[in-house]
């Protein structure tokens, strides 16, 4: 891979990484303190499990942004669909915010819908510039809807 390649997947992926970073200063304090004390449903996955899976959807994000990005200089719908990943990718992280941070499960499962729906929006942006891009976010897209569900979970055991 050429040197301006690899500046470019590599960036990608370390956007995509940061963004879970800074999700993970306002997750990592809350769920030994707050998260532990919350009644949560059967099918809640072990805690030890969300950094591991966050990890892999993180790279296989920005892995689509990376595709998209070197389409985007010959296909002018690319940079529409960089800017409607940005804009799920801040949703991601907002709710890491909302949800632990902010302590607010009802705040949170609002934010994760819209979440869910600015990650389908992408995955259709990018289906129209690269599939291979758009398949990378299906995933994601399963995880953040297994989120949903324990998110209202939660909220609902808990209110």
């Amino acid at each position: 891979m050429k040197p301006d390649r690899l500046f470019r997947l590599a960036t990608a992926v370390l956007v995509c990484e940061l963004a879970g970073l800074v999700g993970s200063v306002f997750t990592f304090p809350a769920i030994s303190a707050w998260y532990a004390t919350l009644a949560k449903p059967w099918f809640s996955p072990p805690d030890w499990l969300f950094g591991p899976a966050w990890g892999v959807l993180y790279a296989l994000m920005g892995v689509a942004l990376f595709v998209v990005w070197e389409r985007a200089a010959k296909d002018k719908r690319g940079f529409s669909a960089i800017a409607a990943f940005a804009f799920q990718l801040a949703l991601n992280t907002l709710w890491s915010i909302i949800f632990f941070g902010l302590r607010s499960p009802a705040a949170a499962f609002a934010e994760i819908l819209l979440l869910w729906a600015a990650i389908a929006y992408t995955i259709v942006s990018f289906w129209k510039i690269d599939r291979r891009a758009a398949y990378m976010l299906a995933p994601y897209i399963a995880w953040v809807s297994f989120a949903a569900v324990l998110n209202y979970y939660v909220w609902m055991l808990n209110a």
